[in-house]
Formats: structure tokens, sequence, C-alpha cells
């Protein structure tokens, strides 16, 4: 089991890719351009996997808490983008959203969730913000609908892997939460490749 979603999850990273991240909503419609712009785009699929990750580690009402608060973060920033109030550094926060999730879950933080909402909730808005930024000619509604459910199947991907671990090696045993951190590591190594250009 542990290996069908890690080969989903890579499978995910291997399509992610600048080129398919904006499609013409012309061609192919507001929501599938919506859902293809963080599914095709790396610093989205790996922030969002990584809220997942961090979810199942501090576990409990963090398992729906955090995905929520970045999803409805997000939807705010797209509503910024929308209304055209400015906000600085959107591209720096996106890519510094890989970088510290993914810290954040090689180091497996612990905080309370409501405060772990926060710092993903803050990184939601600047997600949302870029995606507000990119609409082009799609419409609102289908474009919104599209991302937010690609983000909410990114961070169930997250959820899904965090817990194969734990379920193919022992729900309490250290070996699943190193994989786990193994996976934010990476993810937070990625991120400075992708910053280093």
């Amino acid at each position: 089991m542990l290996s069908r979603i890690l080969l989903t999850g890579l499978t995910v990273l291997g399509l992610s890719s600048p080129a398919f991240a904006h499609l013409d909503p012309e061609a192919h419609g507001s929501f599938a351009s919506g859902f293809t712009h963080p599914i095709f785009g790396l610093d989205h699929v790996l922030a969002m996997i990584a809220v997942g990750l961090w979810a199942v580690l501090l576990d409990g009402k963090a398992l729906w808490g955090l995905p929520s608060a970045f999803v409805g973060a997000m939807i705010a920033g797209f509503g910024l983008a929308l209304a055209g109030v400015p906000l600085p550094a959107v591209e720096p926060m996106i890519m510094g959203s890989v970088v510290l999730l993914g810290a954040l879950v090689a180091f497996a933080l612990q905080l309370k969730w409501t405060h772990a909402a926060v710092v993903v909730g803050i990184f939601g808005l600047f997600h949302g913000y870029a995606h507000g930024g990119e609409i082009g000619s799609a419409g609102e509604l289908g474009y919104a609908l599209g991302f937010v459910v690609a983000t909410a199947l990114l961070h169930a991907l997250g959820l899904l892997i965090g817990y194969a671990g734990k379920l193919n090696v022992s729900p309490t045993s250290r070996r699943a939460e190193f994989l786990t951190r193994i996976l934010g590591a990476a993810t937070a190594v990625i991120g400075l490749t992708l910053i280093a250009g």
C-alpha cells in the first residue's frame, strides 16, 4: 500500500511542470485551468503535500484544521488578488513555504494545532494570491473551484502518505515518523533548489 501511495505522489511530482501549469481557459475551461495550476506547479504541490504530512505528525484536530486553514486562507488570497489589493513578496513567500513547511515536517515541530493552522494559513494566503494573479480569462468561480479541489486532493495525498507510513510499519512506530520526516527534509531541500534557480 505504501509503495502505491508513494508512486502516486512521485507521479504527481513528475508531472509538475510550469509548462502545464497554465492551461488556456478558452480551450480547456475555467475549472480545468484552475485545477491544473496547483497540480502542475512543483512549488504548490510540495507545499500542499507538506501540509498533509505535518497534519499527520500533529494528529488530532490538525488533521482537518491545517488543510482547512490553508484552503480558507487561499480563497482569501485569491479574493485579494481579484480585488487588486497589493500583496508584497508573493513568489518569495511561496518558495519559502516549500522550505519552511518541509522543515516543519523534517523536525516534526509540535505546535498547538491552532498555531500550526495560522502558519499554514499565512502560506495559503500567498498561494491563493498567486492563483488569482494568474487567472487570465478564466471564469472566477470555475477557476476557484478547480484550484480548491486540486489543493484539497494534494492535502489528502499528504495525509495518505503520512498514514501509509504508520499503517505499513506500525501506528506507534518511530520508523513511520522517521519516514515522514525524511519526506519533509526532501521537500525543504527541493525548495532550496527551486530558490537557487
